[in-house]
This record gives structure tokens, sequence and C-alpha cells, in this order.
């Protein structure tokens, strides 16, 4: 792109200004004065681009034959940007016909450069990457002091997106982690991030929060529904989980009417863990009778059938597994269809968790907590942009959830 290069460019002194924003003290005046001259460069390097697609010639070159327009000068437009008001040259065509994409003609709202920074960031590109990209796409050199500067920002829109209040009742919470590598006192270690997604009352999705700890227990949980309870949650209905430790006493603490409930998806793969590829199948139909019983009770006749079998003979730690959940597994079989085709898997966090491992994945470790935590906040918000639509078969779980739990459940319905 031979017309980029002849862009507006950098001035020494702003290149210097640039490489030492995060080392060397700036007033705020001064960084918004920097940020926004960025932005003009990169914007108008971007029309500069555009101009030469348009007329087919970069500037200096020779019209190509046959070609009749030509660069006409430039006019004025004050753009409203994310950090307020910017003043940019836009290139003009003797004939007229330019219309730039990067700035529509009559639009006056540029969608921000951080923006454009955070969104790559938010897929996971590096710092590294993002700044090889902008040279690539803009010629403009960004520190990665810079960039790391505007995806610092972050962090207040996380701290108060973790202290907005939320809903006084949710019907269900499913609660998950994922392990991501994390630098700690000199070590990288394998921390967990903990994820609770709720639904609420009209069927609709919403992340509650995430947490970093070194290690599952109760005391680390009780601070989490002490957080949920601060946070205006009075109620929980029924909580999944895939056997989190310390879950169960954290929870009867905080919410002692609330229905904790094992993944059922969950103990059926755990219990394929131990069965060779080819018997896989033929042990899921064998475990079948168990999670689709009528009650608890039938439920543990199957169980028992199942220990007395073939297979339960010859995988007897897949009975025993079943066995140690059961006090939250039986729960499930308290309820109709309805509701046991919401609780049944915690699939719908995990999905949200195989997105964010898709975004991390290019990393080999994080220096801090507050960088992961960056980085899982702005993969969250891309994710939920996305949920428009409520839980699948929710208004017939709606019914069941006011046949089952009466005024806890239809006092919070609109």
């Amino acid at each position: 792109m031979e017309d980029a290069r002849n862009a507006p460019a950098f001035t020494p002194e702003m290149q210097a200004q640039l490489d030492t924003l995060v080392s060397a003290p700036m007033t705020g005046s001064e960084v918004n004065d920097l940020t926004a001259r960025l932005k003009r460069a990169i914007i108008e390097r971007a029309l500069a681009a555009e101009m030469s697609l348009h007329l087919g010639y970069a500037p200096g070159e020779d019209k190509p034959a046959g070609v009749a327009n030509h660069r006409n000068g430039s006019s004025g437009k004050t753009l409203l940007t994310d950090t307020g008001p910017l003043r940019i040259d836009i290139p003009r065509d003797r004939s007229g016909a330019f219309e730039p994409l990067i700035v529509p003609k009559h639009g006056r709202r540029y969608e921000g450069f951080d923006d454009l920074i955070l969104s790559m960031y938010a897929r996971g590109m590096s710092t590294r990457d993002i700044r090889a990209h902008l040279t690539e796409m803009y010629h403009v050199e960004v520190s990665p002091d810079f960039i790391s500067t505007v995806t610092d920002e972050v962090m207040a829109e996380v701290s108060a997106w973790q202290a907005r209040p939320l809903e006084p009742m949710y019907p269900v919470i499913f609660f998950d982690a994922l392990r991501v590598k994390i630098r700690d006192d000199g070590l990288v270690r394998n921390k967990a991030v903990y994820l609770a997604l709720g639904i609420l009352p009209d069927g609709s999705r919403d992340i509650l929060g995430l947490w970093i700890e070194h290690t599952e227990g109760a005391k680390f949980w009780l601070k989490v529904f002490n957080d949920l309870k601060t946070r205006g949650v009075e109620d929980v209905l029924i909580a999944v989980s895939d056997g989190l430790k310390g879950i169960p006493e954290a929870l009867a603490a905080a919410y002692p009417e609330a229905v904790l409930q094992t993944c059922i998806v969950h103990l059926i793969r755990n219990s394929l863990d131990y069965a060779s590829w080819k018997d896989r199948k033929a042990v899921a139909a064998a475990l079948r009778p168990i999670y689709t019983a009528t009650s608890a009770d039938a439920a543990e006749v199957a169980l028992t059938a199942f220990a007395q079998s073939e297979w339960g003979t010859k995988l007897p730690h897949v009975a025993a597994a079943w066995r140690r959940a059961w006090d939250y597994v039986t729960p499930f079989f308290a309820f109709p269809p309805e509701i046991r085709r919401v609780i049944y898997t915690t699939n719908a966090i995990e999905s949200v968790n195989a997105r964010i491992r898709k975004a991390i994945k290019t990393r080999g470790h994080f220096p801090n907590d507050e960088a992961a935590t960056k980085l899982i906040w702005l993969a969250l918000r891309n994710i939920t942009k996305e949920w428009a639509m409520p839980v699948f078969h929710w208004k017939a779980a709606m019914v069941q959830f006011a046949i089952q739990f009466g005024d806890r459940f239809t006092k919070r319905v609109a």
C-alpha cells in the first residue's frame, strides 16, 4: 500500500512520547492529546489507502491509461469518538465519487481505535500480534506499552461489572471452572477460574461473575456466595455444578433452601472414562436406565442392577462413582421432564469455557491474575453479545418452576 507510506506520519517527538507512555509520567491531558493524534494518524492513513484503491494509483505515480479522476485536496471533518471530538482531513477526488468506508459520508461517529485493539485482544491476539497487525494494515508503529495501556483500561469496566447489582432470584445457576496458567510468586501455576452462569426468570442468561483461586474449598465458595448476596441475590432455586469441592457446605450456609444438583452428563462422561473406546457405546446404554428413571427409588434399583450386571462387574469404579455423588444426583428425579431438560447438564457454561479456552490457547501463561481477568472478561463480553434467545423450552419449564417452587418463583416473575 504505497499511499499509506505517504500519508501523515508521526513526528519523532510523538513517537518518543508513544515509546515512553507508561515508563515516563504523563498528565491526563497529555495522554488524551497523544491518543487523539494517534487515532487521527491511523484514520487518515486508512483514508489515504482507500483513495488509492478508489483511483487505482498511489500518490506520485502516473495515472493509468484512461483514468481522468485524480486527487483534489482534502476537507476537514469532526468525528465523535469514544474519547471526544476529533478533527480529521478527508481526501477528495475531482469527480466527487469517493465514498470512504472507514468514515462513511455524513457519518459523524468513529468506533474508536481503542475498540479495535480491545477486539483483537479479546480474540486472543498477543500484544506483539496486535502491534504487527497495526503496522501491516496502517503502517503505524505502536509501542507495546501503549497497547497495554489501552487494555489496562478494561480493569475499571471489569470492576464495575463484577460489582453490578444482580437479580433477587435465579431459578438456576450453573457453576464451572477452567484451568489457566498464571505466574504467581515467580512460578507458573495452574489456577482455576470459576464462572457462574445464571438463568433469569424469563429464561435469559447472564454471567454473574468470575473468580480466580488456587484451590477449591468451602471457604472460597462461601466468599463467592456472599459476593452474590451482597449484590442482591436473595434466592437461588437450583445450583448445578460438576462436583466442585466445598460447594455443598457453602451453599447450605448461604442459601439453605437451594437445591444442589450434580451434572448428569459429567457423571456419564466420567463413567465412560473407565471404558475402552469400543465398549463406550454399550456402557452408555447400560447407564441410561439410571438417569432416565421416573423416581429416585427407581434410579436406585437401576443403579444396583447396573452394579450387578456384566458391565458393573467389569467396571466396578463406575457404580462407585455414582454412589459417591448420589446425594446430589437424586434431586434430579424430583423434577418433571421440563425442569430436568434445563438442569441435566452444565453444557451451557461449558460452551462458554470452550470459547474462552480458544481465546487463550495461544498464551503460554499470564503474568498475573489481572492479565488473565482482562482477557477472559473481554472474551465473555463477545460471547454474551450473541445471547439473544432464552433457554430452549423455557416456557414449559417456567410453568413447572411455578408449580414446584410456588411464591419463591412466581413473585419474581414480572
